[in-house]
């Protein structure tokens, strides 16, 4: 049994990263052991000023991460848990995820709850995968005003690039491990979104939606120029 009280020998939280970077900690809870992640959260919960998401939790990881820090936020669909509990109030944004199919909303909430306790307005569409244009066409004017939009699917992988073809903003696009054989886990997405004919597609790896919300957050931060008075601007 792993000594929660003593985390050096399995890891080194980085508490600086929010100072650093602008953006909090994140663990990904993957290959490690629930006592591992018990010790994690026992040395995040001294420090409250510290937002912390932990990724890819399964219910053993969720169950030791919660008997530490009981109030944690915890959603099992997207495996993600996060303290403190509240998310901060948003600036910026907003950001808009799309999830082409049910099957893909595992990693469409991941991207989407990533995204809002990294501080953004943040709502979700689901199933107007491209089997049904109609679906993702009665959302053009969401989509429209979005910042940035998170495009999370699988099969074909081909919704991005007809969301892109659509509206201004980029788009951040995450292949899922959805779909029968020939869909190689994933691979023929990511392929496909990686050749998308639209421009200002980027891609994430597959069912990478901590990254995504990540980089839709960092896309539709408040900027500093649009905080300048008019007048400032022009005698800078």
């Amino acid at each position: 049994m792993t000594d929660i009280s003593d985390i050096s020998s399995f890891a080194d939280l980085d508490v600086d990263r929010a100072r650093r970077r602008g953006y909090p900690e994140a663990v990904y809870c993957a290959g490690k052991t629930p006592s591992q992640v018990a010790g994690i959260a026992a040395a995040v919960r001294s420090r409250p000023d510290m937002v912390t998401l932990f990724t890819r939790a399964t219910p053993a990881h969720a169950v030791a991460i919660l008997d530490v820090l009981p109030d944690a936020f915890h959603d099992p669909s997207a495996g993600l848990l996060a303290w403190p509990p509240v998310s901060p109030a948003p600036s910026g944004g907003p950001v808009v995820v799309l999830a082409a199919g049910t099957s893909d909303l595992p990693v469409a909430r991941e991207a989407l709850l990533t995204t809002r306790y990294l501080g953004r307005a943040a709502d979700l569409v689901v199933d107007v995968g491209v089997a049904g244009l109609h679906r993702v066409l009665s959302h053009l004017d969401l989509l429209r005003r979005a910042r940035a939009v998170v495009v999370v699917a699988g099969m074909d992988g081909a919704l991005p690039g007809v969301v892109a073809g659509l509206i201004s903003a980029p788009v951040i696009a995450v292949p899922t491990s959805v779909g029968y054989g020939a869909a190689f886990e994933g691979l023929a997405a990511l392929l496909t979104m990686l050749n998308a004919c639209a421009p200002g597609v980027a891609v994430v790896n597959i069912d990478n939606g901590y990254g995504a919300g990540h980089l839709a957050a960092q896309i539709a931060a408040p900027s500093a120029i649009s905080e300048i008075s008019p007048e400032g601007r022009r005698g800078a």
